[in-house]
């Protein structure tokens, strides 16, 4: 009967991360393509990203570090988290609205990065600390092309930076009554993974491919990055390849 209502919950969380149930895979899908930042004065980057076989709706952010790993800007977060607002934000008379929800558990490596504190303590941002709309956009539902440009022009070593979370996917190690007691934990499960790519102005490549540099704090209580994977499974497949150009 365990079994059964924790199968059960999994069938739930994975229609309402979306509002309707699984039909084709999004890693079926063609990509989308979009651009952040258009009036951006530095150089311009292009971030292709194919879903892997794990892909079910995750949430993004891609931003810019220096080689020594300082926060220079954004160029792209999901929109419920640039504004705090999900369209899941809570339940009312049994159904899912859109309503503002604080989830630090959601990209809390970039969050911490961004170094932006909330009147609640939190980093992630809500109406007062929301991330302009320039730097944010719909959560891609599938494959993406992203174009973006730097504010300004960048050092000549710079890393490229991409956080992703995807709700509610357990497994062994990271299972659904690991931390009982933590509300944040319970949307998030596998923590949030981190990917990054160092770019050499002095010595450009055609592409760089990102690759996990480690993975966040699980209810984004701290910025932390743990460079251990070992617990993680199919957050390892949400992506296939992250693939980053500059022009």
């Amino acid at each position: 009967m365990y079994r059964i209502l924790i199968f059960s919950f999994i069938l739930l969380a994975g229609s309402c991360s979306t509002g309707s149930l699984r039909t084709e895979s999004p890693a079926q899908k063609e990509k989308v393509s979009f651009a952040t930042n258009p009036e951006g004065r530095g150089p311009e980057i292009t971030v292709d990203f194919t879903p892997g076989e794990s892909f079910y709706y995750p949430l993004f952010a891609i931003w810019l570090e220096t080689d020594e790993g300082n926060y220079i800007q954004t160029l792209y977060v999901a929109k419920a988290v640039a504004t705090g607002i999900f369209e899941y934000g809570r339940q009312e008379k049994n159904k899912w609205i859109t309503a503002p929800r604080r989830a630090p558990q959601t990209l809390p490596y970039w969050a911490h990065k961004r170094s932006i504190r909330a009147a609640d303590g939190l980093f992630m941002p809500d109406e007062n600390t929301s991330v302009p709309d320039a730097y944010s956009g719909a959560t891609p539902k599938t494959g993406f092309i992203m174009t973006s440009r730097a504010d300004s022009p960048l050092p000549g070593k710079f890393r490229v930076m991409l956080e992703i979370n995807q709700n509610w996917d357990w497994n062994e190690y990271w299972t659904n009554n690991r931390f009982p007691d933590d509300e944040n934990y319970k949307w998030s499960a596998q923590p949030a993974l981190v990917y990054e790519v160092l770019i050499d102005m002095n010595s450009p490549q055609d592409s760089y491919t990102m690759k996990p540099a480690g993975h966040s704090h699980y209810s984004g209580e701290t910025g932390e990055l743990f460079t251990d994977l070992s617990s993680l499974t199919t957050a390892l497949n949400i992506a296939k390849s992250i693939i980053v150009s500059l022009k």
